[in-house]
């Protein structure tokens, strides 16, 4: 939970209290956005290597 608070706060401009304050669906698509650009970020690394 904390990684995921981290990247909201510094990459998505989230607010850790908003994060909070958002239902259990919203955060899980928060989530698995997250999930899937840290996924993405990483393949784009690895591309240019």
């Amino acid at each position: 939970m904390a990684n995921y608070a981290y990247y909201a706060l510094h990459e998505l401009h989230i607010l850790p209290h908003v994060l909070v304050a958002m239902s259990r669906r919203e955060q899980a698509a928060i989530y698995a956005m997250i999930d899937i650009r840290v996924e993405t970020e990483k393949r784009e690394r690895t591309r240019r290597k």
